[in-house]
């Protein structure tokens, strides 16, 4: 019995020896296992909200349609001024002149029997890249108030706009060890149309407002400038975006004062641009109705200039940006396409590497009909639901993502 107890005994030695060592050998290698390095920008991306992004697109429709050249506009200049500045964002405006066309001057009145839209609209007509197969509705600015069926907006949109004087803001984070290169995020804060321009461009311009609340954090640091652009007059021919290149282009990476280690214009590394992020259900029913929700597809569409002088360093950019959709998005894709066209990155894009972001392709999809809400009344804050508003926060984490990575976005230990 001695004997068998002895050999029991050794037995279980043995197993235990035998399961040990592999566990041994794990932790081992546990050890001599770095771990992966934080990724800071997926905790950036990660301080994005949706009722935050929400809110501040409901705040830019409290003053109507911020056509260029009323109170309402500048109104809305001095709110998203405060906003940055609130957010710890080193604030700046750009003032230049704007003449405006005659029929710019006033709004059609109600007594007058004018057209209620005006053409607008940019669709190739190419036999291979024509969109007109299928369902397509004609396109245009919507310039009779009585289509508005809100009384208060459409008062408050009433003061026609008026030439002279424009300001637009822009506020910077300073980049800690290449503070004389930058990267330029922006959107465009004026609208028409007798609505709230909530998705043209309030929710472009309310992305690039979170992303500056981000990056303006205490604990945030970047090694390369970036600078958060609201344009405005982009409604008139993108005035304002052309504003700033006329002004600023000759002052790229230049200190001042000399020795100071300031530079009020950074070098340019890439211009990114997001015009209306929110709506993307298709095309128009043959009934001429809308469907309701997002299409299947819906997707974040990443734009570039095929004939641009910057065109192949731009399409990198965007692929990238693709990239980014990739690793930091939480519900839809994103799509790069080469025509980039009719938005304020095409004053930079012979320039510096440009893109824009958007709810479609902006020849192909929106050219045709596909937004009921483009330039008309339908464009209020109510009108949308959480997935199209989450459209626009997909394409905030996109480009959190992207220029995170770009700027060597960190957290302060």
């Amino acid at each position: 019995m001695y004997i068998r107890h002895v050999h029991h005994r050794l037995i279980r030695l043995l197993s235990f020896a035998v399961f040990a060592l592999p566990l041994g050998l794990a932790a081992q290698e546990r050890e001599q296992t770095p771990e992966p390095a934080q990724d800071f920008v997926k905790e950036l991306v990660g301080r994005l909200d949706l009722e935050k992004y929400k809110a501040t697109i409901k705040g830019l429709a409290v003053f109507g349609d911020r056509r260029q050249g009323t109170d309402r506009n500048r109104a809305a200049i001095d709110w998203i001024e405060a906003q940055l500045k609130s957010y710890g964002c080193l604030t700046e405006r750009l003032k230049y002149e704007y003449n405006a066309r005659p029929q710019e001057t006033a709004p059609a009145s109600p007594a007058t029997p004018t057209p209620s839209v005006i053409p607008s609209g940019e669709v190739r007509r190419g036999v291979g890249g024509s969109r007109y197969r299928g369902i397509t509705r004609p396109t245009g600015v919507n310039t009779d108030p009585n289509r508005q069926p809100d009384a208060r907006l459409r008062e408050l949109n009433m003061q026609p706009s008026t030439p002279g004087p424009r300001e637009e803001v822009y506020c910077t984070k300073v980049g800690s060890t290449r503070p004389y290169e930058m990267y330029i995020v922006a959107a465009h804060m004026d609208g028409q149309g007798w609505g709230e321009a909530a998705n043209d461009d309030a929710s472009g311009t309310a992305l690039v407002m979170e992303l500056a609340r981000i990056f303006s954090m205490p604990d945030v640091q970047t090694d390369r400038s970036i600078r958060f652009a609201l344009w405005n007059n982009e409604e008139t021919g993108l005035n304002g975006a052309v504003a700033y290149v006329a002004q600023r282009e000759a002052l790229q990476g230049k200190e001042f004062p000399a020795g100071s280690g300031k530079f009020p214009e950074p070098t340019w590394l890439g211009m990114i641009q997001h015009d209306m992020m929110l709506w993307d259900h298709g095309m128009p029913r043959a009934d001429g109705t809308w469907n309701p929700e997002q299409r299947p597809e819906a997707d974040v569409n990443i734009e570039f200039q095929s004939t641009a002088k910057f065109a192949d360093e731009a399409m990198k950019l965007g692929f990238f940006f693709r990239d980014a959709n990739e690793k930091y998005a939480s519900d839809y894709p994103a799509a790069v396409g080469s025509h980039m066209t009719n938005t304020d990155s095409t004053p930079f894009m012979n320039k510096v590497p440009a893109i824009s972001l958007r709810e479609n392709e902006r020849g192909m999809h929106t050219g045709a009909g596909w937004n009921p809400t483009w330039h008309q009344p339908l464009d209020v804050f109510s009108f949308f639901s959480d997935k199209d508003f989450r459209l626009g926060l997909n394409a905030a984490q996109t480009t959190l993502g992207a220029i995170g990575q770009l700027t060597g976005a960190r957290l302060k230990k």
